[in-house]
């Protein structure tokens, strides 16, 4: 069901003059902690127009992380669900600054079965609503250095660190996009990454601005692709391993439709490519081809956008051809309000991020320790670092970091390493944290080498590992299980469960042939490829803690959770090589 922006704007009001009339003072920290739905931008909003600071809590969170970033905040007032409430309730005790528990989606009826707690009053969503329609408050406007949100990044080690950003810095980087993208009040978007990252927030900031219609997933990630068929957006803004795993299964489905659809796939595929880059233009592909492989992500998009983590130059290829869209690529992070940089529409060139957003300045930092200096040739590389009225003042009540972060005349340095090239582009090359040596002394770029991996058929999910000890690369690799059944029926494998299929060596030899020949088609060096694998069939997700909510994943927490895995080939791999000197 649909509601207006004056429906919205109603609501926003009842909910924020309901926080008033509970007593909750205007400045105070609202938490956030359910996942994406309409509600959660109205409590946003509120949270706006009365000067309340709003602090997203992702809704995987422990009760550890969750007890740290509502003290460390001083939370009054939390909003839920009947999910999160349970583990709200349980560490109440620990958490005194919360005076106001409000429960989304849950009936009044509902709400006397809740257990109650001294000092804290429980209340419904829809009755916080009517207490605000009720006694309507006057808007409490900020001023655009006030605080809007303390977003807290998603970190795999220790306390997560609680970015503090302004109403201007939100504004002014949402408006130095806008010279860039190009959205519309006939625009229909979906909504389904974690509203507690920035790059979500940021799209649902860019939604009203446009007057853009916005829908929401129904909770489950894995039926996104049956709500984007209900739902029909033309706007669809994702991750790179969202965009590998739809390009896999295109592939895979039409090498499985046989030899003769798979050689009209291709010849349409050129064909169009050449009428996209002004040669020979045709649409008779589109009806043929295309139009089906569209209707995937219901038929309408028209624009795609990627950020969080590289996308590979090819698989963008792939996307503007089959569903005839703008796909753009973008840099951000949550310190710098988002955006940083931003391919133009009408750039048909691959393997950059754009140029920077118009709302600050981006300049490259020599890092001599890794040989990246501007002097490099052809072009130019070094750390990237921005400056401007983006850039976030600090993290909350850490002041050490935040000087870590911040260099002396205001640029945040991020931390990753860029490069530039002509027409003012830039390219991501390498990162300066999650990189680690080998023992002969070789830098590993871990991230770049799952990103290539994650185009390889059998692949759902690649974790890499090294180590400065060992000479060798080794992968964990969570399987697509719709391209392995078939592949075992192919070669006449019999097996008795999926687990049993993961543990037989054909299994893991053909993974690992895949892997190579996907890697020797992206030019790896010899010390980039993974030189063994383990097969699991579990997939790397928030809830089993392997994810950041961006779907990142957690270097140190995999690394702990496969370390019997990992500490097992790297035995295969020196009695293997134990053995081949043997022979020699």
């Amino acid at each position: 069901m649909w509601m207006t922006y004056g429906e919205a704007a109603t609501a926003r009001s009842s909910i924020g003059s309901g926080l008033l009339n509970h007593g909750i003072p205007k400045g105070s920290c609202i938490g956030l902690y359910f996942i994406n739905r309409p509600e959660w931008m109205i409590v946003d909003h509120a949270c706006s127009a009365y000067s309340y600071v709003s602090v997203p809590l992702y809704d995987t969170l422990g009760p550890d992380a969750v007890n740290f970033i509502i003290n460390h905040d001083t939370v009054q007032a939390i909003f839920c669900v009947r999910k999160t409430l349970d583990t709200l309730l349980s560490c109440l005790s620990k958490i005194p600054s919360v005076r106001l528990v409000v429960v989304v989606g849950v009936a009044d009826g509902q709400m006397s079965s809740l257990p109650l707690t001294p000092g804290v009053e429980v209340v419904s969503y829809s009755e916080l609503l009517e207490q605000g329609q009720s006694n309507f408050r006057p808007f409490c406007p900020p001023k655009p250095a006030d605080v809007a949100t303390i977003c807290y990044t998603s970190g795999t080690t220790g306390n997560p660190k609680g970015a503090v950003l302004s109403h201007g810095g939100l504004i002014a980087n949402v408006a130095g996009a806008t010279y860039k993208i190009k959205w519309n009040s006939s625009d229909v978007y979906i909504s389904y990454l974690p509203l507690a990252h920035i790059y979500e927030r940021y799209h649902q900031i860019m939604v009203p601005y446009y007057g853009t219609a916005v829908g929401f997933y129904q909770g489950d990630t894995t039926k996104l692709l049956d709500d984007m068929v209900h739902l029909r957006p033309t706007i669809f803004c994702s991750v790179p391993r969202l965009f590998n795993k739809i390009y896999a299964s295109i592939l895979n489905s039409i090498k499985a439709s046989g030899a003769m659809n798979e050689k009209l796939f291709t010849a349409s595929f050129n064909a169009k490519k050449q009428s996209m880059n002004g040669k020979n233009p045709t649409f008779i592909w589109d009806s043929v081809i295309f139009n089906h492989i569209k209707e995937k992500l219901g038929g309408r998009v028209r624009y795609m956008f990627s950020a969080a983590a590289p996308l590979s130059p090819d698989v963008m290829d792939f996307l503007r051809v089959c569903f005839d869209g703008c796909i753009i690529e973008a840099y951000g992070m949550t310190e710098n309000s988002c955006m940083i940089t931003c391919m133009d529409d009408n750039d048909y060139l691959t393997g950059h991020v754009g140029s920077p957003n118009p709302a600050c300045e981006v300049k490259l930092v020599d890092v001599p320790e890794m040989e990246y200096t501007s002097n490099d040739r052809p072009y130019p590389r070094g750390e990237i670092c921005v400056r401007g009225p983006t850039v976030f003042p600090g993290y909350f009540k850490d002041e050490k970091q935040t000087k870590e972060a911040m260099d002396e005349d205001e640029w945040l340095h991020t931390g990753d390493i860029g490069m530039w090239l002509p027409g003012g582009r830039l390219k991501i090359v390498d990162r300066k944290k999650n990189i680690f040596k080998l023992a002969q002394g070789e830098y590993v770029a871990p991230e770049k080498l799952e990103n290539v991996y994650a185009k390889c058929k059998f692949v759902a999910q690649c974790f890499i590992h090294g180590d400065s000890t060992k000479s060798a690369l080794v992968a964990v690799i969570s399987l697509d299980q719709d391209v392995l059944k078939p592949w075992a029926v192919a070669e006449g494998i019999m097996y008795e469960s999926l687990h049993q299929l993961c543990q037989d060596q054909r299994t893991k030899a053909a993974v690992l042939a895949d892997m190579d020949a996907v890697g020797r088609q992206s030019q790896l060096r010899g010390f980039e490829f993974a030189k063994a694998v383990t097969l699991v069939l579990e997939p790397f997700t928030l809830d089993n803690g392997l994810l950041t909510p961006t779907f990142k994943i957690k270097r140190a927490a995999a690394k702990a959770y496969f370390a019997k895995e990992i500490s097992r080939m790297y035995t295969e791999l020196s009695a293997s090589e134990t053995s081949a000197k043997k022979l020699l």
